[in-house]
């Protein structure tokens, strides 16, 4: 498919879709017809697809086609259900998890998904391997072994207790995978045809950074136990291709030559439904989308200049000037979906006096110029933009607009340059970073905060660039507890003093809770989304009749 094809005018688009008309959210009501090609489109391309890796969004529409998991998460209820999982048991203190597999379920390449595989995939994910560059899954905290029971019954034991460990056998970053898979190197696997998985696609072709050709597994027989379609997929080939542009891919949609596309920016929602196309727009159920601050840079590692900063964001001017409705203005660090949230609005008041007041106490004052200023330098501060993020440089910049009104400088890089990933690293050049993160489980909160886990606040004994000195035992301490505190009503609480925590410590700045937004011609049936917005295509019908 060309490109080019789809710069076509606003007015053919439009003229284009006028035979479609169905309500915001609406799916082709008809039998499912077995067949045809399927045209995704997203924004990016995905970079490695080492399932621990699949919480970028790109990287997990790859992996989601084509890998299972012993488990799944129904996205309506947040139960755990059976997948290639028929059955488990857990000890009384979590820490031993033992599962009983489906049997004839296996990978793509032939070879079979049996406890010896599963054992395989976790000890990889819970342990790492450094030597093909495997790092340890941000989902799995104290993982210490597996045992194969015999070749259908798998028993995985932890050093603490782990109790969120039964949902993380069920997100994207623990998908299933060949042994031949495990035994490549992370490098390799940037290449999609090198993911042997068990799921309803198989990796075709790849034309890296521009497109990927998916084909339906044949033989494919063991969908999750609650799913009412069973068997092959009803498509016969998904084409996901690599559109950067927004312009091009929602001309491409409404002009018949897309069926699904990722990422819809909020301002193209109203022509998206106006046009009487579908746009689907699910929760995520984290961290919500937030600026985070280095305390272990000198300029932001005061907790009153932090404070500042927070009560100097009008977070509501944000989402009501650049998102739609489905974006909710964030009312704590966790989205109001998530278990364990815990309204802290109040502590989030925008209140430009308050933040003035907190600047002058912590020595900044105003200078001549309008600028904040102490021992004779002024308050600036860097952020690179998140390409990821929805709409993340205008919100930076009205950010940096609502600053500026306390006479302090945010400069915002563009995320696309070639040192933005190491600078993020070394909070000397970006005190000031966006972040969320997706999972619908408290051990998120850990994920995002943890120093061996994503370290957002680039704590010591984290990734960085160089060795720092920021540490905050308070905070580390209650996210240990999150992850290994087995009794239900406590582990929430400790969800609830953590989202405290982090707030009056100013540690973050959360803007909104982030969804994840797609496109389906009116055509398209049965897309369907994991609990934290992650596309499944197996259900997907394509109506070609009607075209």
């Amino acid at each position: 498919m060309s490109l080019s094809s789809f710069k076509l005018s606003r007015r053919a688009l439009l003229a284009a879709a006028t035979a479609f008309v169905l309500p915001l959210g609406a799916q082709a009501d008809s039998v499912p017809v077995q067949g045809g090609t399927l045209i995704y489109l997203d924004q990016q391309a995905h970079t490695a697809l080492y399932p621990p890796s699949g919480g970028f969004y790109p990287n997990s529409g790859v992996l989601n086609q084509i890998t299972d998991k012993l488990t799944w998460q129904n996205p309506a209820t947040l139960e755990i259900e059976p997948w290639i999982a028929e059955s488990w048991q857990i000890n009384a203190d979590f820490t031993e998890f033992t599962f009983k597999l489906r049997p004839g379920v296996t990978f793509s390449d032939d070879t079979p998904l049996d406890a010896a595989a599963v054992a395989a995939n976790f000890d990889s994910y819970g342990l790492g391997k450094p030597e093909q560059n495997f790092r340890p899954s941000e989902v799995l905290n104290n993982y210490e072994k597996s045992e194969v029971i015999d070749p259908l019954t798998v028993k995985f034991t932890f050093k603490k207790p782990s109790p969120g460990f039964l949902q993380g056998t069920s997100v994207i970053g623990s998908g299933l995978v060949a042994q031949a898979t495990l035994a490549r190197k992370f490098d390799e696997l940037g290449d999609a045809t090198k993911v042997i998985g068990s799921g309803p696609f198989v990796v075709e072709s790849e034309t890296v950074g521009t497109e990927i050709l998916f084909k339906a597994r044949e033989d494919y027989n063991w969908a999750p136990k609650s799913s009412a379609h069973q068997g092959r997929a009803y498509l016969d080939e998904i084409r996901l291709l690599i559109v950067p542009e927004d312009s091009v891919r929602i001309g491409a949609l409404l002009s018949g030559q897309a069926d699904v596309v990722r990422q819809i920016q909020a301002y193209d929602e109203a022509q998206i439904t106006s046009a009487g196309f579908q746009l689907f727009a699910p929760p995520t159920r984290g961290i919500n989308n937030s600026v985070v601050f280095r305390p272990d840079n000198p300029l932001v590692a005061d907790v009153k200049v932090r404070q500042a900063l927070l009560h100097g964001t009008d977070t509501k001017e944000i989402v009501s000037t650049i998102f739609s409705e489905h974006y909710r203005q964030a009312t704590s660090i966790l989205a109001s979906t998530a278990k364990g949230y815990v309204n802290l609005a109040d502590k989030l008041a925008f209140d430009p006096v308050l933040a003035a007041k907190l600047l002058d106490e912590a020595g900044w004052v105003l200078n001549a110029a309008g600028k904040r200023e102490k021992d004779g330098q002024e308050l600036i501060l860097t952020a690179y933009e998140s390409l990821p993020q929805p709409q993340n440089r205008a919100a930076l910049q009205l950010i940096s607009q609502q600053w500026a009104k306390l006479g302090v400088t945010l400069n915002v890089l563009p995320g696309d340059a070639g040192t933005a990933t190491v600078d993020n690293l070394d909070p000397a050049k970006t005190p000031v970073a966006p972040a969320m993160v997706g999972r619908a489980d408290p051990d998120v909160i850990k994920s995002q905060y943890y120093p061996t886990n994503r370290n957002v606040l680039l704590q010591t004994g984290g990734v960085a660039t160089e060795v720092k000195s920021f540490s905050d035992a308070k905070l580390n301490a209650l996210l240990e507890g999150i992850a290994s505190e087995v009794d239900p009503a406590k582990r929430l609480a400790l969800v609830g003093d953590v989202q405290g925590y982090v707030i009056d410590q100013a540690y973050a700045i959360p803007i909104f809770e982030e969804p994840q937004v797609f496109a389906a011609a009116p055509t398209i049936s049965g897309v369907a989304f994991e609990a934290v917005g992650r596309p499944s295509f197996y259900n997907v019908s394509k109506d070609n009749a009607t075209q």
